[in-house]
């Protein structure tokens, strides 16, 4: 997705809101063949989120009479092996990754097509599932992948404790203690040494040619190993993060969106580095041998109705990706956004390039000897 979409956040994250995402049980369209098969859908999603099981899934089940059974996996590492046992095991419908993971996804197998007849392709906000992010979500025509929520990953600040500039260097200062998720920080480090002249060639040239991607993390690795002794936890997910900062004693971390905001109130601020946040962009896919598919086209059609892509983005804490679903977001996260993100910050926003397999098989790599060493 090109930063040109990005900068509309804040015409759809406005501060006005006068109804809690709570309330989403709106009534809702639902296909005879769905509610003539299992009524069930076995999906597979992100840990640390109650309020999905809480809000979300009761508001879908009333509003279609479909039952979601949720699993609850950390990371992206661990659903992509969970999905790989599926294909032989079966028992998923529907996985939640990230856009730049589509492709690896798809190259092992994993995945099914979207019948677009079958969704609502209208409801999404603009940029979100068209243009470039749109292009991303395809191969060879067929749909693959349509968005859930997108929100970023920036500096979760310890604002009487932090010693901070603002920039990525700051999470790899001896003055901070540090939460870090391995991959993210070897490409914040990637970052900043680009941003500083210190890279012999631009460091996004690493995510397309795998001969300059040993060259860029190789040194990224051994600068980042410099200043490993600040590091206080690894996270790969939600929970981690926010022990890092609650447990262990955490300054200043490269943490989710969702991280901050379940902080805000504890003496923390969510802070966009000078060289530009970190932007993801999640969503759903179909798994290749799903068995539930008319469900599973209702449960994403749900989301991208306003009530719906409220429920999941105040779960979060992030964007929501249906039109109107800001006017019905608890005003706090939107005063949250606004507070980190004014159009500078906006603008600069880095999302996730495409990553491939192979890419990803050797940036695991690079992180585990990161943590090891």
């Amino acid at each position: 997705m090109s930063n040109s979409s990005s900068i509309s956040r804040r015409g759809f994250l406005k501060r006005s809101a006068a109804v809690g995402a709570g309330a989403l049980a709106a009534p809702a369209l639902i296909s005879s063949k769905a509610l003539a098969s299992s009524g069930e859908l076995n999906f597979v999603g992100w840990a640390g989120y109650p309020a999905l099981a809480e809000k979300v899934f009761p508001a879908f089940t009333a509003a279609t009479g479909i039952t979601v059974n949720f699993k609850e996996l950390p990371d992206q590492d661990t659903m992509f092996a969970e999905g790989k046992v599926a294909l032989e095991a079966g028992g998923i419908d529907v996985m939640e990754p990230t856009i730049d993971r589509v492709g690896a996804w798809n190259s092992n197998g994993l995945l099914g097509a979207f019948d677009e007849s079958k969704l609502a392709m209208d409801n999404y906000l603009p940029g979100l599932a068209d243009g470039a992010a749109g292009e991303r979500s395809r191969k060879d025509g067929a749909l693959l992948y349509v968005p859930s929520n997108w929100g970023t990953e920036a500096l979760v600040v310890n604002e009487a404790e932090a010693k901070v500039t603002g920039s990525l260097g700051d999470l790899f200062s001896a003055d901070n203690q540090v939460t870090l998720r391995p991959h993210s920080a070897l490409a914040a480090m990637g970052r900043w040494l680009d941003a500083t002249g210190k890279l012999p060639r631009p460091w996004m040239d690493g995510y397309t040619d795998m001969a300059a991607m040993a060259e860029l993390w190789d040194i990224a690795l051994a600068e980042a190993i410099k200043a490993k002794g600040n590091v206080v936890q690894w996270w790969s997910g939600e929970n981690e993060a926010n022990a890092g900062f609650t447990a262990n004693g955490a300054t200043v971390g490269l943490c989710w969106d969702s991280t901050g905001f379940n902080l805000r109130n504890d003496g923390y601020k969510y802070v966009a580095p000078s060289e530009g946040a970190f932007a993801w962009h999640q969503g759903f896919v179909l798994m290749k041998n799903a068995a539930n598919v008319e469900q599973a086209h209702e449960f994403v059609k749900y989301v991208s109705t306003a009530e719906g892509a409220a429920g999941w983005a105040t779960a979060f804490s992030s964007n929501p990706v249906g039109k109107g679903a800001a006017d019905l977001m608890n005003p706090d996260v939107s005063a949250y956004y606004n507070g980190t993100f004014n159009d500078e910050a906006l603008s600069k926003l880095w999302w996730w390039p495409d990553q491939s397999a192979e890419f990803l098989a050797k940036r695991a790599e690079y992180a585990d000897k990161y943590k090891a060493a």
